[in-house]
């Protein structure tokens, strides 16, 4: 038993991370109908941000105040850069079929991964310790100050984002863009602010969880994006691609179920698992666990 809660934790500290980057993918195809291939990479550059800016602060104490500023600017930088992304790419071509959408995402994809490359460097790098690590035992349990600080944090920016899709006025707005975008217009909505809002929130969030997974994990490398951003993409079609909620749960699960194969089969099908249950999502109730079934036009 303590086996399983000790790996149950695990799979909550993982998961998070993968709630927080669906969160992004469900956020954008909500209000744009579009699978924004590139989140993955932005997630990327959320930890690269944040390496460059934990190494300007070496010479401190590790401190929980450091760690936030770090996490703080990686967020500000992948918001503009999610900003650009959705300006400069997807703007141009809203009105195009689906497939150049798709295919102007997979570019956009491998330009960020390239570039990253040719920026940082294709040699991994090593993320400095933010904040003051310690370990706790709880009924057998060892819990690490890394995981309490990942399970925390993502919970906090996620009833933080809840709140601000429910309660501000320009939430409101973007639930009415992901609604009906002509009909959001109509009403006087300036959609494509919204529509910059949601990128921005989205790979705002991509970035903390790209400091988080390095406070935990600290190797990063200019591909890191590709694993994490398709099994977060899975958990938001788990969950329901749409559904704020859903891309919680469904990073939740995404990540418990990783952690429960290596921990009780082998370390061999960690990422098959992921794509074992998009199969069977797909083929069992292709709306997702929290999703609706949409009608369209064809």
């Amino acid at each position: 038993m303590t086996t399983f809660l000790q790996q149950l934790v695990n799979g909550l500290s993982l998961g998070s991370i993968y709630a927080l980057i669906a969160l992004g993918y469900t956020m954008v195809y909500g209000v744009l109908r579009l699978i924004n291939f590139a989140h993955g990479d932005v997630y990327m550059v959320g930890a690269y941000v944040g390496y460059y800016v934990s190494r300007r602060l070496q010479g401190r104490e590790p401190s929980i105040g450091s760690a936030l500023l770090v996490m703080l600017v990686a967020m500000v930088v992948c918001g503009i850069l999610g900003i650009l992304i959705e300006r400069l790419a997807y703007r141009p071509v809203r009105r195009e079929a689906r497939l150049t959408l798709l295919i102007t995402a997979i570019g956009v994809s491998l330009f960020i991964e390239n570039a990253a490359q040719l920026v940082f460097g294709p040699d991994p790098k090593f993320f400095p310790s933010l904040a003051p690590r310690a370990d706790f035992h709880f009924a057998g349990m060892r819990l690490t100050s890394e995981q309490i600080t990942v399970i925390a944090v993502s919970v906090l920016l996620m009833v933080l984002l809840r709140f601000f899709i429910l309660k501000t006025r320009t939430g409101k707005a973007m639930r009415a863009v992901s609604f009906s975008l002509d009909a959001a217009k109509l009403m006087g909505i300036s959609t494509d602010w919204i529509i910059s809002v949601t990128f921005a929130l989205g790979s705002a969030l991509a970035a903390a969880a790209g400091v988080l997974i390095a406070m935990q994990i600290p190797k990063i490398d200019p591909l890191m994006g590709i694993p994490y951003g398709l099994k977060a993409f899975v958990a938001a079609v788990l969950g329901g691609i749409g559904s704020v909620p859903g891309a919680v749960l469904g990073g939740l699960l995404i990540g418990t179920s990783e952690v429960m194969v290596v921990g009780y089969l082998s370390s061999t099908y960690r990422d098959a698992i992921a794509f074992g249950i998009l199969i069977l999502v797909l083929i069992l109730r292709p709306q997702g666990l929290l999703g609706r079934v949409q009608k369209e036009k064809v």
